[in-house]
């Protein structure tokens, strides 16, 4: 009687052979001389051919979106209207991002004389650039996690490298800085705007409720500490520094605000932001052109495009490039990536799948690619400046589940109407509500609640950001105006 098992001793032909991770030879697919240095979808490429290969998908993604019209010529020459502004976080994605643009775009620029004047003059053909000028802007966000340490100089370090770039370094805490919105060029206010978490519609808080001469960073801690989840805590400090960055990009007369979001990192995001009630916004996900309001100047109102160039270049191809490139990547500090929310769970999963499965991510993009909403947006929401769904409030209301946290709401929610005796009288004065000025993903941020989410004490008004007095300013005035509170 044979067994089932394998038997001790078997021959080399009997054995099932292994898939291999690459194609029918080791010889790179594009040279077909030099032997494979690295595997990108089953497709080997030596080291020769890897970095022109990342260069071409970089410039691919990028160049379309340069020029506001590229008229009938089929190669227009390249020209933005304004300047550049690259948001660098010290990762690997916009490491690589300034390493590309630097050595593209600005590695080949003229010389020039003792006056710092190119030679040949500045309106010489060979000494046109794409962009005028260009600065990296830089996010820190220390203040918002205990411990975490300052890397501003590490980072300022790490873009020194680079002389054509203007380093522009920001705190998370500035979104609550009065005096830093007025140096952007936003519209001087004597008014702190704080609303109500504690209230399912959200209401505006009054003055006597709002605690007066809170500094930039109590401000923030306190709005951080009021929100509900980790996961919205996670969300929100990405809004924070992303409004930032675009306001440092209009504030400098940018046209064009690039990002270095890899095409894992952009999958990543495109699956964390659905979760999160983010499907409205998902083409603003993938490319994004953001029209300032209310603002005077016209060099500080003209849209700016939000470009991903490296939206084609997966993780793995970035960390290649990097380690072939001497790139200095700063890093990031872990305290940062220790909030377990959905983003760091998608993170996971994802990246996880990616190591069995190669073309994870490209399809995760290219589906969400083929996403349009249906109709119109209803404005832009106040806190992160993306458009606004219809009747989004009335949907949800309808299908979300609100525990009571008073019993005698509970008892006379569960009585039966002809039993009961006649409703409270409504206030006449209510309080003006933040809910119709938010999309569906900043009010779940704001109002999700969870059994193991995080512990808020009291219902303290939140301040909000800076910008969300000047969106949408002349359709709340005249609502918010006997709230609004003395700076």
């Amino acid at each position: 009687m044979s067994s089932c098992g394998n038997p001790q001793s078997t021959d080399a032909d009997e054995l099932m052979p292994r898939r291999l991770k690459f194609g029918r030879s080791r010889v790179c697919v594009r040279c077909r001389e030099n032997p494979g240095n690295i595997v990108i979808r089953h497709a080997v490429y030596c080291r020769d051919c890897f970095s022109p290969l990342v260069t071409m998908k970089f410039r691919k993604a990028l160049q379309p979106a340069i020029n506001a019209s590229a008229g009938t010529s089929k190669r227009p020459r390249l020209k933005a209207e304004g300047n550049l502004l690259m948001a660098f976080s010290g990762g690997l994605g916009s490491s690589v991002l300034l390493d590309i643009i630097h050595s593209t775009y600005f590695s080949g620029q003229p010389p020039v004389d003792e006056d710092g004047n190119p030679v040949g003059g500045k309106k010489h053909p060979r000494n046109a650039s794409v962009w005028p000028s260009a600065s990296v802007c830089y996010v820190e966000v220390c203040s918002a996690f205990p411990g975490m340490r300052d890397r501003t100089e590490e980072v300022r370090g790490a873009v020194e490298q680079y002389p054509s770039f203007e380093f522009v370094p920001l705190r998370v805490e500035d979104a609550f800085d009065k005096s830093w919105w007025e140096q952007v060029g936003g519209a001087p206010s004597a008014f702190q705007l704080s609303v109500d978490l504690g209230i399912g519609n959200l209401s505006l808080a009054s003055a006597s409720s709002t605690p007066p001469d809170l500094t930039p960073v109590e401000s923030m801690r306190t709005y951080l500490a009021s929100l509900p989840t980790p996961t919205a805590v996670s969300s929100a400090i990405q809004n924070l520094v992303r409004m930032l960055t675009l306001h440092a990009a209009r504030s400098r007369g940018a046209s064009h605000l690039l990002l270095g979001t890899s095409l894992t990192s952009l999958s990543i995001g495109l699956i964390s932001s659905i979760s999160q009630g983010g499907g409205y916004a998902t083409r603003e996900e993938l490319q994004e052109e953001w029209t300032p309001s209310g603002f005077g100047s016209t060099e500080t109102s003209r849209p700016i495009s939000i470009v991903r160039p490296l939206r084609d270049v997966t993780m793995k191809e970035c960390a290649a490039y990097a380690w072939w490139n001497d790139i200095k990547i700063v890093g990031r500090d872990k305290s940062a990536r220790a909030i377990q929310g959905i983003a760091n769970l998608t993170k996971d999963f994802i990246v996880g799948l990616e190591k069995d499965y190669p073309s994870t991510v490209s399809t995760i993009a290219r589906t969400c690619a083929k996403l349009a909403p249906k109709d119109a947006p209803n404005g832009n929401c106040i806190l992160c400046q993306r458009p606004v769904q219809h009747g989004i409030q009335e949907w949800k209301s309808r299908i979300s589940i609100r525990s009571y946290a008073d019993a005698k709401l509970a008892l006379a929610a569960h009585t039966h109407p002809s039993s009961q005796c006649d409703p409270p009288a409504q206030p006449l004065d209510p309080m003006p509500s933040l809910t119709p000025r938010l999309c569906y993903s900043c009010h779940t941020t704001l109002t999700s609640r969870s059994s193991r989410g995080l512990k808020t004490t009291g219902h303290l008004p939140a301040p909000l950001p800076v910008w969300s007095k000047q969106s949408g300013q002349s359709e709340m005035r005249d609502a918010i105006a006997d709230y609004l509170l003395d700076g």
